[in-house]
Protein backbone atom coordinates (compact mmCIF):
# COMPACT_ATOMS: atom_id res chain seq x y z
CA UNK A 1 0.00 0.00 0.00
CA UNK A 2 1.09 3.40 -0.86
CA UNK A 3 -1.55 6.02 -1.18
CA UNK A 4 -2.76 8.08 1.72
CA UNK A 5 -6.28 6.24 1.97
CA UNK A 6 -4.87 2.78 2.04
CA UNK A 7 -3.80 4.09 5.22
CA UNK A 8 -6.38 4.05 6.79
CA UNK A 9 -8.36 1.17 4.95
CA UNK A 10 -9.83 -0.97 8.08
CA UNK A 11 -9.89 -4.00 6.26
CA UNK A 12 -5.98 -4.18 4.99
CA UNK A 13 -4.59 -7.23 7.15
CA UNK A 14 -1.94 -6.64 9.24
CA UNK A 15 0.87 -8.20 11.04
CA UNK A 16 1.46 -6.99 14.29
CA UNK A 17 -1.29 -4.06 16.28
CA UNK A 18 0.23 -1.51 18.53
CA UNK A 19 -2.47 0.33 21.42
CA UNK A 20 -1.64 3.39 23.31
CA UNK A 21 0.31 5.70 20.34
CA UNK A 22 2.12 7.85 22.97
CA UNK A 23 5.44 8.76 22.11
CA UNK A 24 6.87 5.09 22.59
CA UNK A 25 3.66 3.52 20.86
CA UNK A 26 3.99 5.48 18.10
CA UNK A 27 7.62 5.19 17.68
CA UNK A 28 7.66 1.23 17.75
CA UNK A 29 4.37 1.26 15.32
CA UNK A 30 6.79 3.60 13.15
CA UNK A 31 9.51 0.87 13.66
CA UNK A 32 7.47 -2.08 12.87
CA UNK A 33 6.26 -0.54 9.52
CA UNK A 34 9.68 0.67 8.57
CA UNK A 35 10.68 -3.23 8.44
CA UNK A 36 7.72 -4.03 5.92
CA UNK A 37 5.12 -4.79 8.28
CA UNK A 38 1.74 -3.83 7.78
CA UNK A 39 0.71 -2.43 11.36
CA UNK A 40 -2.89 -1.78 12.61
CA UNK A 41 -2.72 1.22 15.13
CA UNK A 42 -5.67 2.03 17.95
CA UNK A 43 -5.44 4.69 20.85
CA UNK A 44 -8.58 5.56 23.58
CA UNK A 45 -8.77 8.85 21.70
CA UNK A 46 -8.44 8.56 17.83
CA UNK A 47 -7.24 12.21 18.02
CA UNK A 48 -3.64 10.23 18.79
CA UNK A 49 -4.52 7.91 15.74
CA UNK A 50 -4.94 10.83 13.72
CA UNK A 51 -1.88 12.54 14.68
CA UNK A 52 0.54 8.84 13.90
CA UNK A 53 -1.03 8.75 10.41
CA UNK A 54 -0.83 12.76 9.43
CA UNK A 55 2.66 12.93 10.78
CA UNK A 56 4.06 9.41 9.70
CA UNK A 57 1.89 7.99 7.97
CA UNK A 58 4.33 7.77 4.81
CA UNK A 59 6.76 5.98 6.51
CA UNK A 60 5.15 2.60 5.94
CA UNK A 61 1.44 0.52 5.82
CA UNK A 62 -0.37 1.30 8.62
CA UNK A 63 -3.95 0.47 9.48
CA UNK A 64 -6.12 2.78 11.77
CA UNK A 65 -8.76 0.82 14.78
CA UNK A 66 -11.49 3.44 15.75
CA UNK A 67 -12.49 0.92 18.41
CA UNK A 68 -11.31 -2.59 19.63
CA UNK A 69 -13.49 -4.76 17.54
CA UNK A 70 -12.47 -3.15 14.37
CA UNK A 71 -8.89 -2.86 15.71
CA UNK A 72 -8.96 -7.01 16.22
CA UNK A 73 -10.39 -6.67 12.80
CA UNK A 74 -7.51 -5.59 10.89
CA UNK A 75 -5.52 -8.14 12.07
CA UNK A 76 -3.93 -11.08 10.69
CA UNK A 77 -4.50 -15.06 12.97
CA UNK A 78 -3.16 -15.50 15.33
CA UNK A 79 -3.85 -11.61 16.51
CA UNK A 80 -0.84 -10.17 18.09
CA UNK A 81 -1.47 -7.06 19.50
CA UNK A 82 1.38 -5.01 21.33
CA UNK A 83 -0.06 -2.52 24.29
CA UNK A 84 1.76 0.20 25.01
CA UNK A 85 -0.17 1.96 28.17
CA UNK A 86 0.66 3.25 31.33
CA UNK A 87 1.66 0.21 33.72
CA UNK A 88 -1.22 -0.50 36.63
CA UNK A 89 -5.11 -0.05 36.31
CA UNK A 90 -4.91 0.81 32.66
CA UNK A 91 -2.76 -1.78 31.34
CA UNK A 92 -5.75 -4.08 33.36
CA UNK A 93 -8.33 -2.35 31.62
CA UNK A 94 -6.79 -3.21 27.70
CA UNK A 95 -5.70 -6.91 28.50
CA UNK A 96 -9.51 -6.76 29.73
CA UNK A 97 -11.56 -5.55 26.82
CA UNK A 98 -9.12 -6.97 24.23
CA UNK A 99 -9.74 -10.25 25.83
CA UNK A 100 -12.92 -10.14 25.16
CA UNK A 101 -12.65 -9.57 21.99
CA UNK A 102 -10.11 -12.10 21.23
CA UNK A 103 -9.97 -16.04 19.84
CA UNK A 104 -7.93 -18.87 21.46
CA UNK A 105 -4.50 -18.64 20.02
CA UNK A 106 -4.45 -14.84 20.11
CA UNK A 107 -1.38 -12.96 21.68
CA UNK A 108 -1.61 -10.31 23.84
CA UNK A 109 1.73 -8.44 24.36
CA UNK A 110 2.54 -5.84 27.46
CA UNK A 111 5.14 -3.94 26.53
CA UNK A 112 5.09 -1.34 29.74
CA UNK A 113 7.07 -1.19 32.56
CA UNK A 114 4.44 -3.37 34.06
CA UNK A 115 5.37 -5.45 37.85
CA UNK A 116 6.21 -8.79 37.18
CA UNK A 117 4.12 -9.68 39.37
CA UNK A 118 1.10 -8.44 37.84
CA UNK A 119 2.33 -10.08 34.87
CA UNK A 120 2.08 -13.38 36.39
CA UNK A 121 -0.94 -12.99 37.85
CA UNK A 122 -1.83 -11.76 34.19
CA UNK A 123 -0.27 -14.74 31.90
CA UNK A 124 -2.22 -17.08 34.29
CA UNK A 125 -6.04 -15.53 33.90
CA UNK A 126 -5.57 -15.10 30.27
CA UNK A 127 -3.78 -18.17 29.47
CA UNK A 128 -7.37 -20.00 31.49
CA UNK A 129 -9.39 -18.00 28.61
CA UNK A 130 -7.08 -19.81 25.97
CA UNK A 131 -5.28 -16.67 25.38
CA UNK A 132 -1.23 -15.33 24.46
CA UNK A 133 0.10 -13.08 27.20
CA UNK A 134 3.95 -12.07 26.83
CA UNK A 135 5.18 -9.61 29.27
CA UNK A 136 8.11 -7.80 27.45
CA UNK A 137 10.49 -5.16 28.66
CA UNK A 138 11.00 -2.98 25.92
CA UNK A 139 14.07 -0.64 26.85
CA UNK A 140 16.10 2.30 25.06
CA UNK A 141 13.20 5.02 25.55
CA UNK A 142 12.05 7.06 22.36
CA UNK A 143 15.16 6.63 20.14
CA UNK A 144 15.20 3.17 20.98
CA UNK A 145 11.87 2.79 19.74
CA UNK A 146 12.13 4.07 16.81
CA UNK A 147 15.18 2.76 15.40
CA UNK A 148 15.74 -0.41 17.37
CA UNK A 149 15.30 -1.21 21.82
CA UNK A 150 16.96 -3.88 23.40
CA UNK A 151 13.69 -6.68 24.34
CA UNK A 152 13.32 -8.91 27.04
CA UNK A 153 9.92 -10.43 26.06
CA UNK A 154 8.55 -13.92 28.93
CA UNK A 155 5.72 -15.73 27.84
CA UNK A 156 4.42 -19.45 26.62
CA UNK A 157 7.59 -20.62 24.57
CA UNK A 158 5.00 -21.29 21.93
CA UNK A 159 4.07 -17.73 21.98
CA UNK A 160 7.53 -16.45 20.67
CA UNK A 161 7.67 -19.02 17.99
CA UNK A 162 4.64 -16.40 16.45
CA UNK A 163 6.34 -12.97 18.08
CA UNK A 164 10.13 -13.79 18.06
CA UNK A 165 11.15 -12.94 14.61
CA UNK A 166 8.77 -9.73 14.63
CA UNK A 167 10.29 -8.36 17.73
CA UNK A 168 14.02 -9.48 16.76
CA UNK A 169 13.95 -7.93 13.53
CA UNK A 170 13.22 -4.34 15.01
CA UNK A 171 15.31 -4.78 18.04
CA UNK A 172 18.66 -3.42 18.39
CA UNK A 173 21.33 -5.61 16.63
CA UNK A 174 25.20 -5.76 17.50
CA UNK A 175 27.65 -7.92 15.79
CA UNK A 176 25.07 -9.16 13.86
CA UNK A 177 23.09 -10.33 16.93
CA UNK A 178 19.57 -9.17 17.63
CA UNK A 179 19.28 -7.57 21.12
CA UNK A 180 16.01 -10.23 21.77
CA UNK A 181 15.39 -13.21 23.08
CA UNK A 182 12.52 -15.39 25.03
CA UNK A 183 13.51 -14.79 28.40
CA UNK A 184 11.24 -17.44 29.80
CA UNK A 185 7.69 -17.72 31.60
CA UNK A 186 5.20 -16.06 32.55
CA UNK A 187 7.03 -12.56 34.12
CA UNK A 188 10.33 -13.15 33.45
CA UNK A 189 10.38 -10.54 30.76
CA UNK A 190 9.39 -7.94 32.95
CA UNK A 191 11.79 -9.65 35.84
CA UNK A 192 14.75 -8.47 34.02
CA UNK A 193 13.49 -5.20 32.34
CA UNK A 194 13.44 -3.67 36.13
CA UNK A 195 16.66 -5.47 37.30
CA UNK A 196 18.23 -3.48 34.06
CA UNK A 197 16.48 -0.30 35.51
CA UNK A 198 18.04 -1.12 38.89
CA UNK A 199 21.16 -1.19 37.69
CA UNK A 200 20.20 1.88 35.14
CA UNK A 201 19.75 3.38 38.62
CA UNK A 202 22.88 2.78 40.29
CA UNK A 203 24.70 3.42 37.02
CA UNK A 204 23.41 6.94 36.79
CA UNK A 205 23.83 7.43 40.50
CA UNK A 206 27.49 6.58 40.28
CA UNK A 207 28.03 8.83 37.38
CA UNK A 208 26.58 11.60 39.30
CA UNK A 209 29.21 10.97 42.18
CA UNK A 210 31.86 10.98 39.44
CA UNK A 211 30.58 14.18 38.17
CA UNK A 212 30.62 16.11 41.49
CA UNK A 213 33.81 14.72 42.63
CA UNK A 214 35.12 16.36 40.02
CA UNK A 215 33.02 19.88 40.34
CA UNK A 216 33.25 20.04 44.47
CA UNK A 217 37.09 18.18 44.61
CA UNK A 218 38.90 19.68 41.59
CA UNK A 219 36.68 22.85 40.90
CA UNK A 220 36.33 22.32 37.04
CA UNK A 221 33.33 23.63 35.21
CA UNK A 222 30.68 21.63 33.62
CA UNK A 223 32.03 22.03 30.22
CA UNK A 224 35.71 20.81 31.98
CA UNK A 225 33.83 17.75 33.13
CA UNK A 226 31.97 17.14 29.59
CA UNK A 227 35.60 17.16 28.18
CA UNK A 228 36.44 14.38 30.79
CA UNK A 229 33.38 11.98 30.02
CA UNK A 230 34.19 12.16 26.27
CA UNK A 231 37.81 10.81 27.51
CA UNK A 232 36.30 8.19 29.53
CA UNK A 233 34.03 7.09 26.62
CA UNK A 234 37.00 6.31 24.74
CA UNK A 235 38.04 3.71 27.29
CA UNK A 236 36.74 0.67 29.70
CA UNK A 237 33.76 3.48 30.36
CA UNK A 238 32.68 3.41 26.94
CA UNK A 239 28.39 3.32 27.32
CA UNK A 240 25.91 4.99 26.45
CA UNK A 241 25.12 6.81 29.77
CA UNK A 242 28.92 8.21 29.79
CA UNK A 243 28.32 9.34 26.07
CA UNK A 244 25.11 11.34 26.92
CA UNK A 245 26.30 12.85 29.84
CA UNK A 246 29.50 14.56 27.97
CA UNK A 247 26.65 15.94 26.04
CA UNK A 248 24.24 17.42 28.85
CA UNK A 249 27.31 18.41 30.83
CA UNK A 250 28.16 20.99 27.58
CA UNK A 251 24.69 21.95 27.16
CA UNK A 252 24.51 25.62 27.64
CA UNK A 253 21.29 27.49 29.01
CA UNK A 254 19.84 29.79 26.10
CA UNK A 255 18.19 31.93 29.24
CA UNK A 256 21.14 32.39 31.66
CA UNK A 257 24.48 31.41 29.28
CA UNK A 258 25.16 29.18 32.27
CA UNK A 259 25.62 25.37 31.72
CA UNK A 260 22.33 23.91 31.65
CA UNK A 261 23.36 21.43 34.55
CA UNK A 262 23.84 24.60 36.93
CA UNK A 263 20.49 25.99 36.49
CA UNK A 264 17.95 22.15 37.03
CA UNK A 265 16.95 21.96 39.98
CA UNK A 266 18.88 18.96 41.59
CA UNK A 267 15.84 16.68 42.72
CA UNK A 268 15.92 13.91 41.09
CA UNK A 269 12.49 12.34 40.05
CA UNK A 270 11.55 8.20 39.86
CA UNK A 271 8.85 6.08 38.51
CA UNK A 272 9.28 3.03 40.85
CA UNK A 273 10.94 0.30 38.90
CA UNK A 274 13.75 1.28 41.37
CA UNK A 275 12.38 0.86 44.06
CA UNK A 276 10.97 -2.54 42.74
CA UNK A 277 14.06 -4.01 42.10
CA UNK A 278 15.30 -3.14 45.88
CA UNK A 279 11.83 -4.39 47.48
CA UNK A 280 12.36 -7.65 45.61
CA UNK A 281 15.64 -7.86 45.98
CA UNK A 282 14.92 -7.64 49.65
CA UNK A 283 12.48 -10.90 49.25
CA UNK A 284 15.10 -12.78 47.60
CA UNK A 285 17.84 -12.17 50.28
CA UNK A 286 20.30 -10.22 47.45
CA UNK A 287 22.02 -7.23 49.00
CA UNK A 288 21.53 -4.89 45.67
CA UNK A 289 23.51 -2.09 48.15
CA UNK A 290 24.06 -0.19 44.35
CA UNK A 291 20.69 0.33 43.47
CA UNK A 292 19.57 0.86 47.16
CA UNK A 293 21.57 3.42 47.85
CA UNK A 294 21.20 5.32 43.73
CA UNK A 295 16.87 4.56 44.79
CA UNK A 296 17.39 6.40 48.58
CA UNK A 297 19.71 9.00 46.96
CA UNK A 298 17.06 9.93 44.40
CA UNK A 299 14.96 10.00 47.80
CA UNK A 300 17.38 12.38 49.70
CA UNK A 301 17.45 14.94 46.81
CA UNK A 302 13.75 15.20 46.79
CA UNK A 303 13.82 15.61 51.18
CA UNK A 304 13.50 19.56 50.49
CA UNK A 305 12.38 20.06 53.93
CA UNK A 306 15.45 18.16 55.42
CA UNK A 307 17.90 19.57 53.16
CA UNK A 308 16.74 23.23 54.00
CA UNK A 309 17.33 22.55 57.47
CA UNK A 310 20.58 21.30 57.33
CA UNK A 311 22.18 23.69 55.65
CA UNK A 312 25.05 25.15 57.28
CA UNK A 313 25.70 21.94 59.98
CA UNK A 314 29.26 21.38 60.40
CA UNK A 315 31.24 19.29 57.70
CA UNK A 316 34.70 18.96 59.74
CA UNK A 317 37.97 20.07 58.39
CA UNK A 318 40.22 17.10 57.39
CA UNK A 319 41.94 18.75 54.29
CA UNK A 320 42.48 16.48 51.72
CA UNK A 321 41.67 18.65 48.80
CA UNK A 322 43.70 16.72 45.51
CA UNK A 323 47.18 18.61 44.84
CA UNK A 324 47.29 15.80 41.77
CA UNK A 325 44.56 17.18 39.73
CA UNK A 326 45.44 14.80 36.80
CA UNK A 327 45.87 11.50 39.20
CA UNK A 328 42.69 12.23 41.01
CA UNK A 329 40.76 12.15 37.57
CA UNK A 330 42.27 9.23 37.26
CA UNK A 331 41.10 7.72 40.17
CA UNK A 332 37.48 8.55 39.36
CA UNK A 333 37.57 7.13 36.75
CA UNK A 334 38.76 4.02 38.04
CA UNK A 335 36.36 3.69 41.28
CA UNK A 336 33.69 4.33 38.84
CA UNK A 337 34.35 1.50 36.59
CA UNK A 338 34.77 -0.71 39.76
CA UNK A 339 31.54 0.45 41.03
CA UNK A 340 30.00 0.01 37.91
CA UNK A 341 31.48 -3.76 37.82
CA UNK A 342 29.52 -3.93 41.51
CA UNK A 343 26.39 -2.67 40.69
CA UNK A 344 25.97 -5.21 37.31
CA UNK A 345 27.21 -7.67 39.25
CA UNK A 346 24.49 -7.52 42.17
CA UNK A 347 21.94 -7.06 39.06
CA UNK A 348 22.89 -10.55 37.87
CA UNK A 349 22.74 -12.27 41.32
CA UNK A 350 19.31 -10.95 41.86
CA UNK A 351 18.46 -12.08 38.26
CA UNK A 352 20.04 -15.83 38.58
CA UNK A 353 17.85 -15.22 42.15
CA UNK A 354 15.00 -14.95 40.86
CA UNK A 355 15.23 -17.11 38.23
CA UNK A 356 15.41 -19.94 40.53
CA UNK A 357 12.94 -18.84 43.04
CA UNK A 358 10.20 -18.84 39.70
CA UNK A 359 11.76 -21.16 38.14
CA UNK A 360 11.87 -19.77 35.15
CA UNK A 361 15.11 -20.91 33.99
CA UNK A 362 17.15 -18.03 32.46
CA UNK A 363 20.44 -18.14 31.04
CA UNK A 364 22.18 -14.57 32.16
CA UNK A 365 24.61 -14.45 29.02
CA UNK A 366 21.74 -13.66 27.05
CA UNK A 367 21.09 -11.07 29.48
CA UNK A 368 24.62 -9.42 28.53
CA UNK A 369 23.59 -10.46 25.06
CA UNK A 370 20.24 -8.56 24.23
CA UNK A 371 21.60 -5.37 27.00
CA UNK A 372 24.86 -4.72 24.25
CA UNK A 373 22.32 -2.41 22.13
CA UNK A 374 19.06 -0.58 22.30
CA UNK A 375 18.83 -0.26 25.98
CA UNK A 376 20.06 2.47 28.04
CA UNK A 377 22.46 0.42 30.12
CA UNK A 378 24.52 -0.86 27.19
CA UNK A 379 27.93 -0.35 27.46
CA UNK A 380 31.19 -2.12 25.96
CA UNK A 381 31.66 -4.37 28.73
CA UNK A 382 28.89 -6.27 28.89
CA UNK A 383 30.84 -8.05 26.51
CA UNK A 384 32.64 -9.34 28.86
CA UNK A 385 30.02 -10.31 31.11
CA UNK A 386 28.50 -12.52 27.90
CA UNK A 387 32.05 -13.91 27.84
CA UNK A 388 32.33 -14.63 31.73
CA UNK A 389 28.61 -16.38 31.85
CA UNK A 390 30.03 -18.02 28.48
CA UNK A 391 32.95 -19.56 30.27
CA UNK A 392 30.95 -20.77 33.60
CA UNK A 393 26.88 -20.26 33.35
CA UNK A 394 26.70 -20.90 37.23
CA UNK A 395 29.03 -18.41 37.74
CA UNK A 396 28.74 -17.62 41.83
CA UNK A 397 29.79 -13.26 41.00
CA UNK A 398 31.22 -11.19 38.14
CA UNK A 399 33.64 -10.12 40.77
CA UNK A 400 35.55 -13.78 40.81
CA UNK A 401 35.53 -13.79 36.50
CA UNK A 402 38.99 -12.96 35.64
CA UNK A 403 38.81 -10.44 33.37
CA UNK A 404 36.65 -8.40 36.59
CA UNK A 405 38.83 -9.46 39.05
CA UNK A 406 42.10 -7.70 37.28
CA UNK A 407 39.82 -5.01 36.65
CA UNK A 408 39.41 -4.54 40.67
CA UNK A 409 42.44 -5.39 41.47
CA UNK A 410 43.95 -2.56 39.09
CA UNK A 411 41.60 0.21 40.49
CA UNK A 412 41.66 -0.88 44.24
CA UNK A 413 44.00 1.52 45.39
CA UNK A 414 42.35 4.24 42.91
CA UNK A 415 39.13 3.47 44.40
CA UNK A 416 39.77 3.60 48.17
CA UNK A 417 41.70 6.91 47.47
CA UNK A 418 38.73 8.43 46.05
CA UNK A 419 36.14 7.49 49.18
CA UNK A 420 38.98 8.52 51.85
CA UNK A 421 39.40 11.61 49.80
CA UNK A 422 35.47 12.38 49.62
CA UNK A 423 34.87 11.79 53.03
CA UNK A 424 37.81 14.18 53.98
CA UNK A 425 35.90 16.94 51.61
CA UNK A 426 32.35 15.58 52.86
CA UNK A 427 31.77 15.26 49.21
CA UNK A 428 28.57 12.48 49.20
CA UNK A 429 29.40 9.28 47.81
CA UNK A 430 27.25 6.74 48.69
CA UNK A 431 27.17 4.67 45.50
CA UNK A 432 31.27 4.30 45.28
CA UNK A 433 31.48 3.86 49.10
CA UNK A 434 28.49 0.88 49.37
CA UNK A 435 30.25 -0.39 46.53
CA UNK A 436 33.70 -0.84 48.02
CA UNK A 437 32.57 -1.90 51.38
CA UNK A 438 29.64 -4.77 49.46
CA UNK A 439 33.31 -5.62 47.76
CA UNK A 440 35.04 -5.79 50.94
CA UNK A 441 32.57 -7.92 52.12
CA UNK A 442 32.42 -10.38 50.39
CA UNK A 443 36.33 -11.12 50.34
CA UNK A 444 36.41 -10.71 54.07
CA UNK A 445 36.37 -14.47 55.57
CA UNK A 446 35.11 -13.48 58.93
CA UNK A 447 32.33 -11.12 58.95
CA UNK A 448 30.87 -9.59 62.42
CA UNK A 449 27.31 -11.66 61.23
CA UNK A 450 29.13 -14.22 64.02
CA UNK A 451 28.14 -11.37 66.97
CA UNK A 452 25.10 -10.72 65.56
CA UNK A 453 23.86 -14.21 66.04
CA UNK A 454 24.95 -15.01 69.28
CA UNK A 455 23.34 -11.85 70.38
CA UNK A 456 20.00 -13.00 68.38
CA UNK A 457 20.44 -16.54 70.43
CA UNK A 458 20.81 -14.39 73.46
CA UNK A 459 17.82 -11.64 73.97
CA UNK A 460 15.69 -14.25 71.54
CA UNK A 461 16.74 -18.03 71.34
CA UNK A 462 17.23 -17.57 67.48
CA UNK A 463 19.65 -20.36 67.44
CA UNK A 464 23.30 -20.23 65.53
CA UNK A 465 25.34 -22.61 63.42
CA UNK A 466 29.12 -23.57 64.48
CA UNK A 467 31.94 -23.91 62.09
CA UNK A 468 32.72 -27.38 63.62
CA UNK A 469 29.31 -29.19 63.08
CA UNK A 470 26.91 -30.47 60.17
CA UNK A 471 25.91 -26.82 58.02
CA UNK A 472 22.24 -27.57 59.29
CA UNK A 473 22.95 -28.48 62.74
CA UNK A 474 21.39 -25.65 64.98
CA UNK A 475 22.79 -24.13 68.49
CA UNK A 476 21.20 -22.44 71.17
CA UNK A 477 23.46 -21.43 74.57
CA UNK A 478 21.52 -21.29 77.70
CA UNK A 479 22.07 -17.92 78.81
CA UNK A 480 19.71 -16.90 81.37
CA UNK A 481 20.07 -20.93 83.29
CA UNK A 482 23.69 -22.11 83.53
CA UNK A 483 25.14 -21.09 79.73
CA UNK A 484 25.53 -24.02 78.54
CA UNK A 485 25.11 -25.29 74.81
CA UNK A 486 22.12 -27.39 73.85
CA UNK A 487 21.55 -28.86 70.33
CA UNK A 488 18.32 -27.99 68.99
Amino acid sequence: MTSSDSKSDTTATAQIGVTGLAVMGSNIARNFAHHGYTVAVHNRTTAKIDALLEAHGSEGNFVRGNTIPEFLATLEKPRRVLIMVKAGDPTDAVINELADAMEEGDIIIDGGNSLFTDTIRREKAIRERGLHYVGAGISGGEEGALNGPSIMPGGPKESYESLGPLLEEISAHVDGVPCCTHIGPDGSGHFVKMVHNGIEYSDMQLIGEAYQLLRDGLGKSAPEIADVFRDWNEGDLDSYLIEITAEVLKQTDAKTGKPLVDVILDEAEQKGTGRWTVKSALDLGIPVTGIAEAVFARALSGSVTQRKATVGLASGDLGGKPTDADRFVDDVSKALYASKIVAYAQGFNQIQAGSKEYDWGITPGDMATIWRGGCIIRAKFLNRIKEAFDDEPELATLLVAPYFREAIEAAIDSWRRVVITATQLGIPVPGFSSALSYYDALRTERLPAALTQGLRDFFGAHTYGRIDADPAARFHTLWSADRTEVEI
